[in-house]
């Protein structure tokens, strides 16, 4: 089996190269990635002398390059993680947001029909819903929710699905997507919120929090993401979408009190700041279709993968201060 995993360097796709190579030691990883600032080569520093890992420096907005890809390693399955995925970037300037997501999943989608695969999968975001109310906390995004985003990655996310579902009608395309809840874990670009209120904290630096820390977002450790893609690749129904959830909702004020709990800060570490731009209430995953169809449940529970995480980053402080080196 020959796997292409499109943005495997950034933080879900290397988790999920590591997985897949660990469990499947007969299959071939071939990660194409471009390495803008959210890839890290030295993510698949474990893996790199692996005989089954290949690694491609290229963007998937490149179409010959990624021609070349497909006649060079004549892939089985595609996993397309490549994306901008960050909010506020994205209400700065949608330009890139629009040419990854949407042009670069269209060039992956015509690759695919020219020279044939057996699955592509879309790795998609619960964001492309839009967001829930606080009023009605029973209410979860299913499968059938219709998609309403509200900032500029994550209208650029529900059009590459569109995209990908055309192509599965239009073409007959083998397709799969995914759509998960907050991922979080080793390897995360510390301008998310947990790694950054992590690295923040060993900085003693303050914990900005947006607004009044009120959001809700359902957390799943990436992992347990990992597990839910593999089944899907192994036994899911082609044409369909699967939600991945954590089941484990709570305030961003909240993840900041956990955090600090654990590395023994102060709560007057945290600031409130000025709110994101459209910043959405609330996200809840309803994980119902991938439980009863796929006999797959979320395994870690918050604290105890957000324990894991934390030792991660004082594991790992070569890692993530060489990224806010460059990054100043």
């Amino acid at each position: 089996m020959k796997i292409i995993v499109t943005g495997g360097a950034g933080f879900i796709g290397s988790n999920f190269v590591l997985y897949m190579l660990d469990k499947y030691p007969t299959y071939q990883v071939i990660v194409v990635d471009s390495l803008t600032y959210a890839g890290n080569i030295k993510n698949l520093e474990s893996v790199r002398n692996n005989p089954n890992f290949h690694f491609i420096h290229a963007s998937i907005t490149n179409k010959q390059l990624i021609d070349k890809v497909f006649v060079d390693y004549k892939p089985d399955i595609i996993v397309n993680f490549a994306a901008e995925s960050h909010v506020d970037r994205s209400i700065e300037d949608a330009t890139t947001f629009l040419e990854t997501n949407v042009i670069g999943t269209n060039i992956l989608l015509d690759a695919c029909l020219k020279y044939g695969i057996s699955r592509y999968h879309q790795i998609s975001t619960d964001e492309v819903y839009g967001d829930l109310s606080f009023d009605k906390p029973n209410i979860l995004f299913n499968e059938t929710t219709p998609l309403n985003p509200s900032s500029p990655y994550s209208v650029s996310k529900a059009s590459a699905d569109m995209l990908v579902q055309a192509y599965h009608r239009t073409h007959k395309l083998p397709v799969t997507i995914s759509r998960s809840s907050n991922n979080y874990g080793p390897y995360q670009f510390p301008e998310k919120l947990i790694p950054l209120m992590i690295t923040n904290a060993l900085l003693n630096k303050p914990l900005p929090i947006y607004g009044n820390g009120e959001n809700r977002r359902d957390w799943i450790y990436v992992v347990d993401h990992c597990k839910a893609i593999d089944k899907i690749l192994h036994q899911g129904i082609v044409g369909q979408t699967y939600n991945i959830g954590g089941n484990q909702e709570l305030t961003n004020k909240d993840v900041v009190l956990n955090i600090c709990n654990l590395l023994n800060k102060e709560q007057s570490s945290i600031i409130y700041v000025e709110d994101r731009k459209g910043h959405d209430l609330r996200y809840a995953i309803d994980n119902t279709k991938i439980n009863q169809s796929l006999n797959w449940y979320p395994e870690t529970s918050f604290n105890e993968g957000l324990k894991k995480t934390v030792s991660w980053y004082l594991e790992n402080k070569e890692w993530w201060q060489d990224i806010l080196s460059k990054t100043k």
